[in-house]
């Protein structure tokens, strides 16, 4: 990935792929996330690997990819919602814009 280059980039286990296989990548995380919203683990497993984490570098979109370090929740230190603690009435699911 080298500077002023696409402004979408992959690493698997630290290593940088070529924008072109960069792009088919992000392509399928996008696709995969359209459909199962907050999943990088399920994305990684799909691909072969333990985890995925997307994360902005120098004004870039970076998805990580790694066949070892362990998966951490979308945002990284999102902790479960006990359902219990909701105001009565609210839906646990996030409204549209």
């Amino acid at each position: 990935m080298k500077e002023g280059g696409a402004r979408l980039g992959v690493l698997v286990d630290g290593v940088p792929l070529p924008d072109d296989e960069a792009r088919e990548v992000w392509d399928a995380f996008s696709a995969y996330m359209e459909e199962h919203r907050g999943d990088l683990g399920g994305f990684a497993r799909t691909r072969g690997f333990a985890s995925a984490h997307p994360r902005s570098e120098g004004g870039r979109a970076i998805l990580a990819l790694s066949h070892a370090a362990p998966q951490e929740p979308y945002g990284g230190t999102a902790k479960p919602v006990d359902p219990r603690s909701r105001p009565q009435g609210e839906s646990p699911k996030r409204r549209r814009r």
